[in-house]
């Protein structure tokens, strides 16, 4: 276990009280709404707040214990840091910013500037090295920081929002390169992220966040099929599909096939929010281009609305009123009908 944690950090008006366990190789996504103490556990990790109770053990090694009246400085710490905007230094080279860790170790000049550039070539960046980050995109920006934050080879990495400065268009791209670089780090990794394709995409388990609290932890299959919050409802509200795309169909690892509305090519992600998918109780006519039959599984309220879990050749998660189960008289074990129009799927490269 490379990361073993009890971070108690009282503030005038919030209490951040939580227990995280990390395993080398083992990517943890932290998650949680605005205020939770995401940002709060993390800055208690790298040792930027103390602790007023618990402690922090990394790789074996106590690093903060205040019963013990341990502490071990930030810059001691076998932590590594990708922040959400990268926190480059615009002056510097991109050789230079990722030597600076290097140097920050101890490290001679000639050394670090050789390590550097052995770390960018694996980023695929070694070309770039001359230049200053102000030149780079974004994508290329975040691979200069991992290259930083790795190059020391922390036990613990720590990734702040990685992808939230980056646009919809090249999210999904960034977010493939950056499941592959991890791949590549053998220590305890901690993503946090807003975003719920983020978390189900590149997490091994997932830590959810709310109130200074963790009030679920599991495998991304297991959380999105039992939110046990309105939050994490409204989290994973989601469908995830895996398949190959050829043209306007996808082919589903699950055996079944959905038809979307643009062409798509290779490896891909589908999407379908709960919304988007129409229950019926015969075999509709209409215009949607994917209909499957199904058997309620499940059925969890939050307010005035209801998540229906449908098993078939398809499983998946509808999100209908109150007063259409109540209507429509769905109950555990109904057979009904799901339908999803091909302009209410987003698909992503896989």
């Amino acid at each position: 276990m490379t990361l073993q944690a009890h971070v108690r950090v009282a503030f005038d008006t919030f209490a951040l009280d939580a227990e995280v366990d990390v395993d080398d190789d083992e990517l943890c996504v932290l998650v949680g709404p605005n205020g939770a103490g995401k940002t709060t556990l993390l800055r208690a990790l790298t040792g930027l707040v103390p602790l007023d109770a618990g402690s922090v053990r990394i790789a074996g090694e106590v690093v903060d214990a205040p019963r013990d009246d341990l502490f071990v400085p930030p810059e001691r710490r076998s932590i590594g840091v990708v922040f959400q905007d990268y926190l480059l230094f615009p002056h510097m080279t991109v050789l230079e910013n990722v030597a600076f860790g290097l140097r920050a170790h101890g490290m001679r000049r000639s050394q670090a500037r050789a390590r550097a550039l052995e770390w960018l070539e694996r980023v695929g960046l070694a070309d770039r090295h001359d230049a200053k980050p102000g030149t780079l995109s974004g994508g290329q920006a975040q691979r200069v920081a991992l290259a930083r934050a790795l190059a020391p080879e922390p036990a613990l990495l720590l990734l702040d929002e990685p992808l939230a400065a980056l646009d919809v268009q090249h999210r999904a791209t960034v977010r493939r390169e950056l499941r592959v670089l991890l791949a590549g780090f053998h220590g305890a990794r901690i993503l946090v992220t807003h975003d719920a394709v983020d978390a189900l995409t590149l997490a091994d388990r997932i830590v959810i966040l709310e109130d200074g609290h963790i009030t679920q932890v599991g495998a991304p299959d297991e959380i999105a099929a039992r939110p046990r919050s309105s939050y994490v409802a409204d989290l994973v509200g989601v469908n995830l599909y895996q398949g190959v795309a050829a043209g306007h169909a996808i082919r589903l690892a699950q055996g079944a096939t959905l038809t979307v509305a643009e062409n798509h090519a290779g490896p891909v992600l589908a999407v379908v929010a709960p919304s988007a998918v129409v229950l019926h109780e015969a075999a509709p006519a209409g215009t949607a281009r994917n209909v499957w039959p199904g058997v309620i599984s499940g059925m969890e309220r939050y307010g005035d609305r209801v998540r229906v879990r449908v098993d078939g050749d398809l499983p998946i998660v509808a999100e209908v009123t109150a007063d259409a189960v109540n209507a429509l008289g769905f109950r555990n074990d109904s057979r009904v009908w799901a339908a999803v129009k091909a302009t209410e799927i987003a698909v992503f490269p896989s």
